[in-house]
């Protein structure tokens, strides 16, 4: 629980409060350096002071496709190859350090390819100082006669200032000075010639407002980050030369004001500028430095010089500092130069190097990808999470955009041809990067005293300098005493006119004493009378206050009671608006209950009239059978009945024939026409009559006495009816049916468009092959709206083999000359013929002959 309440607070926190406040875009700057080489091809072009041109370069074009495409980038203020350091610092550094003095954040970092003038920027060449030394100067130049003696503000290890009395402070100082530290800085030390001219700044610059009531103190601190590690370059590590230790990486940490930090980061008070860069310089030397192939000294890291401005007003003596440490303002000042922006593949890197370029792409696209989802989260109102802990530099800074201050980016660009793709991604960020908003730092009251304490205070010279002062005006305005010379001994005439002169002032000062009286007693009633009209407006204000208090405590209650109301009504309907979901929710159940529930008993009932309808074709279907088998085994019995009759009558004409003519002739077979007539003469039974039988598909419609047929203007129309399990008989002639309409299974939405219907059966006939019944009807309508079928014909279709009949010859008669068969001479031999019918034929016995002998009954 413990966090959770040091976390409370944050909310009513003045960065949280600010966000409403003004807000102002990053201040992004281009400066283009001048080429090596004259002449070098160039593709950057400076249009105006705020726009650039990126030209495609001719081996570029080549090499990707003809791409002649011409870009322009503007920005806040574009610097040409001719800008000084003067201007550039007057424009972009010089107010973030007057922002500074005035206790306000700032962030300025350089941002560029390896070799496009980032360091020189920042730091400067001889004779041409950078910004930072010219911050520095300036720093000095403000606060310089304002400074606090040394180690009277001391840091902590917790982002913050402690304050030290003079007596605390003054021994603190004997005792550093009596430890003998050679590389601690001096002002009174020789300044070390190699950066003594980047320091020497001819012009000379200050800051407009200084509080001259406060005392300042300057500390400084250089870190860099190097492969997303943290490391204190002014951290001092004693040497082992058998067992040297490496630098031990620094943490980030929070402090109260949710602001990032370095933890154990050496911070030095510096008093001078000469001071503060010779420190600046001792911590560059330590610097990551390797050799690529873009640059000889290019460096793989990115250094923070951090510059912390801590001040403190003076008492109301204006002679010491006010020892509160509420009242200690500190502000800071970020000068970061980052690392170059290259491919690595330009860089020719190995090894190590490849890993140190990875890292620096690394953490640059993680400032990229934060720059683009503030952009995203301003622009548009989401709320997407910053990824400022994917990289440390992003991590260090995050409250420079999360809370206030001003953040200044100055983007370093070389015109050559040979870096176009890397500038291209810079001017890319860039642009990205200045649509970003922060908010306006807010002005800070340093304290309520009195100002112009300090110099006011050290006019007094005593406890009645008041008085002398007036005095001293007072004889000033009296006529002038006459001479006091006595030169004779018998002046008479010298000291009357000396006293007379004095009686003169002290009548004149006597006046001028009752005149002060009077007019310090009208001052004094004048003041009473002030403050008692005063004290009657502030009893009449405190009176108004009351009343006011009263309405706004009752108007309080008001909203409170109406509030209270409208929870309780919001509350209702939330229940209100549940309970609805919940019935609404219940109906479309319901529904869909009901809904399928019909549609189930709709399925029941088709299935029960389908089952119904099939139930009653199954009757109808076996009925039929039945019956035609009944008439089969009729008509079959009466076949064999007829071809036994027939069979003994050939017998006996036979038999006769040998008794009365031993040399008959061959008796020859009776042609079809006279067989059919003798068959309808001798059939012991009548002839079968045409199978006729009806079905209907309307269940519930009586049978009808009267059918009618439908009309036969348009042509008959067929149902063409073949069950599914009949099979392909493969013979030459197969019905075929014009106009049908071919089902597997009877219905009456196909019975409802035709006139004839036709039912293809199949059963194995007596000699095992397969015989195809055509049964052929027509179809009536119902009086109940249904259709009947009345069967009319039968068309049998069957397949035989062509076997034929091998004669035998007989023993008793000889055979014949010309290698003919012997005659049907043998009773025995004719009459084992056996002669087969199709049941229900009409042609007689003995049409349909097979020429097979006659199976034997077992």
């Amino acid at each position: 629980m413990k966090p959770a309440r040091t976390k409370t607070p944050r909310k009513p926190i003045v960065k949280k409060g600010s966000q409403t406040s003004l807000k102002d875009p990053v201040g992004v700057y281009c400066r283009v350096r001048p080429l090596s080489f004259p002449d070098q091809e160039c593709c950057i072009e400076v249009i105006n002071n705020t726009t650039v041109q990126l030209h495609t370069p001719e081996g570029y074009r080549f090499n990707r496709n003809g791409d002649y495409k011409e870009t322009q980038y503007s920005f806040k203020q574009v610097f040409g190859t001719h800008t000084t350091q003067k201007e550039l610092f007057d424009v972009v550094a010089n107010p973030l350090v007057d922002d500074l003095i005035r206790g306000k954040n700032g962030l300025l970092f350089t941002y560029g390819v390896t070799g496009s003038g980032k360091t020189h920027t920042m730091t400067g060449s001889p004779g041409e100082g950078g910004l930072l030394p010219r911050c520095l100067d300036m720093i000095f130049n403000s606060i310089g006669s304002f400074q606090a003696k040394r180690y009277v503000f001391k840091s902590n290890d917790r982002n913050s200032m402690d304050i030290q009395c003079e007596v605390d402070a003054l021994l603190e100082r004997q005792k550093r000075e009596a430890i003998p530290n050679p590389k601690t800085p001096s002002s009174k030390r020789q300044i070390d010639p190699e950066f003594a001219d980047m320091i020497n700044v001819q012009e000379f610059c200050k800051a407009e407002e200084v509080d001259e009531d406060s005392v300042y103190g300057v500390f400084v601190s250089y870190i860099e980050i190097y492969n997303n590690y943290i490391y204190d370059l002014l951290e001092e590590v004693p040497f082992d030369p058998i067992k040297p230790k490496p630098p031990q990486s620094k943490l980030l940490r929070e402090d109260k004001n949710h602001n990032m930090y370095v933890a154990g980061c050496t911070e030095v008070e510096v008093k001078s500028t000469e001071e503060a860069f010779e420190i600046f310089w001792r911590g560059q030397k330590k610097r990551r430095i390797a050799n690529t192939h873009l640059n000889r000294e290019s460096s793989r890291s990115h250094s923070v010089f951090n510059i912390k401005l801590v001040q403190a007003p003076l008492d109301a003596d204006g002679d010491n500092v006010l020892q509160e440490k509420e009242q200690i303002t500190v502000s800071q000042l970020s000068l970061v130069d980052l690392a170059g922006s290259e491919r690595t593949n330009r860089t020719k890197a190995e090894g190590n190097r490849l890993r140190e370029a990875g890292n620096i792409n690394q953490s640059l696209m993680t400032l990229r990808t934060c720059m683009e989802v503030l952009r995203e989260n301003q622009m548009y109102g989401t709320n997407k999470m910053v990824p400022y802990r994917d990289s440390k530099l992003t991590h260090l800074f995050k409250n420079y955009f999360d809370g206030e201050g001003k953040v200044r980016m100055i983007v370093c660009v070389n015109p050559k041809a040979e870096d176009y793709e890397e500038s291209l991604q810079v001017m890319r960020f860039a642009e990205v990067t200045q649509e970003v908003e922060v908010a306006r730092p807010i002005d800070k009251a340093i304290c309520g005293l009195t100002p112009g304490r300090r110099y006011r205070n050290h006019t007094r010279a005593g406890p009645v300098g008041d008085e002398l002062l007036v005095t001293e005006v007072v004889l000033q305005s009296f006529p002038p005493l006459p001479s006091c010379e006595i030169l004779d001994i018998n002046d008479e005439q010298t000291l009357p006119r000396l006293i007379e002169a004095l009686e003169k002032r002290h009548q004149l000062r006597q006046m001028m004493i009752d005149e002060f009286n009077k007019q310090s007693l009208t001052f004094k009633a004048m003041l009473q009378e002030f403050d008692r009209s005063v004290l009657n407006k502030e009893n009449s204000i405190q009176g108004k206050l009351n009343e006011k208090e009263k309405v706004i405590s009752g108007q309080k209650l008001e909203i409170e009671r109406l509030e209270k109301k409208t929870k309780t009504l919001e509350y209702k309907i939330e229940i209100l608006e549940k309970t609805t979901t919940i019935y609404e929710e219940d109906k479309r159940n319901l529904q869909q209950e009901l809904e399928s529930q019909n549609q189930k008993l709709q399925q029941q009932f088709s299935d029960k009239r389908r089952l119904e309808a099939r139930l009653q074709g199954m009757v109808t279907e076996t009925t039929m059978k039945w019956e035609k088998e009944c008439e089969r085994r009729v008509a079959a019995k009466q076949l064999e009945m007829q071809n036994k009759l027939w069979v003994k009558d050939e017998k006996l004409k036979q038999l006769k024939a040998i008794v009365t003519e031993p040399k008959a002739e061959k008796p020859e077979r009776p042609s079809r026409e006279r067989d059919r007539e003798k068959a309808t003469q001798r059939s012991v039974s009548p002839s079968p009559v045409p199978f006729l039988d009806s079905f209907q598909l309307d269940q519930n419609a009586p049978p009808l006495r009267l059918r009618h047929r439908r009309s036969r203007s348009a042509g008959d129309r067929w149902v063409d009816h073949k069950p599914a399990s009949n099979v392909q008989t493969e013979t030459v002639m197969q019905p075929h049916v014009p106009h049908a309409i071919t089902v597997s299974v009877a219905n009456e939405k196909a019975l409802a468009k035709c006139e004839k219907y036709m039912l293809t059966h199949q059963e194995l006939a007596s000699d095992g092959e397969i015989e195809t019944k055509l049964i052929k009807g027509d179809v009536y309508k119902t009086r109940g709206g249904g259709q009947s079928v009345q069967f009319t014909d039968i068309e049998t279709l069957k397949q035989e083999s062509p076997t034929g009949r091998k004669r035998r010859s007989s023993t008793l008669v000889p055979a014949q000359p010309d290698g003919a068969e012997s005659e049907w001479t043998d009773v025995e031999t004719r009459c084992s013929v056996a002669v087969e019918m199709r049941a229900g034929s009409q042609l007689g016995p003995g049409y349909q002959h097979h020429a097979q002998p006659k199976r034997k009954k077992p």
